[in-house]
Formats: structure tokens, sequence, C-alpha cells
């Protein structure tokens, strides 16, 4: 990270984009724990570095379903850099996560977008390297994959908490650029259902913030029809968490999974994390 000064500095973000500071200090309370899901120093820096009021989202349970996406997330990353070690990784909508900390080979090459507001802020805490490069822009835009592309692949591209934010009809657009420009590479990604989308207004972190849902994806499955050759080869809800990943967590969190197993809330069952590889 960027040498940080003192005094905490505050942050100017469009709408949507100041949801990013829910899963930034959700992994900096996580990595203050004894025991945790993951580490994040970096994160932990970042929330003491900014002036805003991260308290308005403790006491709800949503801080620790962001760290168990970005947990899982990290999985993925983490499975495809060991089969192909000097892959690309494309960070959609990459906020203030700091996957490179906990991911890294050592040979992979990152790319990390977002958009010109966000990449503002990032770049008081994080530098280019040889390795690793930020680039301001959408994902619609239609020139931000140039620089990935000429890295070369394999690609792995995650999008954690960006998609559901945008119309379906700019997640079709989203959807058919990634499959032009990256055939063949695996994409992660969240999407939510009407169980979610309909009940964020009492949310406990989404309803302190104005940014809302928008896609409403009820059925990951329906994916592979938006692309010749789409395959999507996992979705898994808080619930069904692989089991490598489940039997790695704190007992407090497998047993919080049990709870709302029982309870089958509609906002747990149909927000699913995918694993789609383009076609």
């Amino acid at each position: 990270m960027a040498e940080q000064r003192n005094t905490p500095r505050s942050v100017r973000l469009g709408t949507v984009q100041e949801t990013l500071l829910i899963p930034l200090y959700g992994r900096a309370l996580e990595s203050r724990k004894a025991e945790a899901v993951l580490r994040d120093p970096a994160a932990e820096e970042m929330v003491d570095a900014i002036d805003y009021d991260f308290a308005r989202f403790d006491g709800g349970t949503s801080l620790i379903g962001a760290v168990l996406r970005t947990h899982l997330f990290d999985h993925w990353v983490r499975g495809f850099l060991s089969e192909h070690p000097d892959a690309t990784v494309v960070e959609i909508g990459t906020g203030l996560n700091t996957r490179h900390e906990r991911a890294d080979n050592g040979r992979a090459r990152w790319f990390e977008l977002d958009l010109p507001d966000v990449m503002e802020v990032r770049r008081t805490f994080f530098a280019d390297t040889p390795r690793r490069t930020m680039i301001a822009a959408s994902v619609l835009d239609d020139d931000w994959t140039a620089a990935p592309l000429a890295a070369g692949g394999p690609y792995f591209l995650a999008a954690e908490a960006v998609l559901p934010y945008l119309s379906e009809a700019d997640a079709r657009r989203a959807f058919d650029l990634l499959a032009e420009r990256f055939p063949g590479a695996l994409l992660a990604f969240d999407t939510t259902g009407p169980g979610m989308v309909d009940t964020q207004d009492g949310h406990d972190a989404l309803s302190k913030v104005e940014a809302r849902l928008r896609w409403n994806c009820p059925d990951p499955g329906v994916l592979e029809d938006w692309g010749q050759g789409n395959r999507l080869l996992a979705s898994h809800t808080f619930t069904t968490l692989p089991a490598e990943v489940y039997d790695g967590l704190p007992a407090e969190y497998r047993e919080m999974i049990a709870a709302m197993t029982e309870m089958r809330l509609p906002q747990v069952e149909d927000y699913w994390f995918n694993l789609l590889r383009l076609g």
C-alpha cells in the first residue's frame, strides 16, 4: 500500500460506489478477530484512514456475509492460479478490495477496474506495479479490455457485488462484452433474486445507503442461455457453501449458517455466488 497520512481523509463517491465501503468495513472487522475467516491488514488501515461513519453498519450479519462472499471468491481465484500460475486476473468493480494482497501467487498479472471516482480513492492507497494495473472505466465501456487482452490469458474475471446494481439490460451488455473479449474465461459473480431485492429497504446494510439492487435473477441457470457456450460451473448460497470452504470456517460461523439453513430466509436462499465459464 502507498504511504498513509495520519489525518483521516474524506471520500466522495457516487451512490452505488459508496457500497464498496460495506465489504471494506466487514473485512477490517473480521481481520481484527482472534479467529478470523481472513486477514486483511490493508482493510484495517484503510478504514482507519477514511473519514466515514462506518459504525452505521454495526450490528448486522451482512458484514459477515460480505466476508464469506469474498472468502469464496478468494478460494476460486487461488484454485485457478494453482492450475494457471501465469494467468491474468481481472477485478471488475474492484472498489477497495485487496484480493491481490490475499491471493497473489507472485507470477499472475492483475487488472483492477472501477469507475473514476473509485480509482481516485484507490490510488491514494495503492500504486500500479509491473504485474498490477488499475483501470478507471465502467465494465460497460468498450475499450477497457485492451490492457488485459494484451497481457494474455487464461483469464479469471471477478465481479463481486457489482452486477446486481445494474439493470438487467446493462447486465446483459456486460455479459456480452465479457464473452466477446474473453471467451473461455472464468467469471465469478453474485446474483440476487426477489427475496433480496424486495426486502432491501429493511436490509441491515443497504438500508443505510441510497444505492439499490436492480437486477433480479432468481435462477442463475438462465445465464447459460445468455451466451452460446456459457456453462455454469457452480452456484452457492450462504447455506450451501462448498465443503472445502465451509469446513474451514470458525465454529461460530458454521453455527450461524446452520441456523440460517433452518430459517430458510428468502434473502439468503436466493442470493447466489456463481462461477461461469464464458462461451
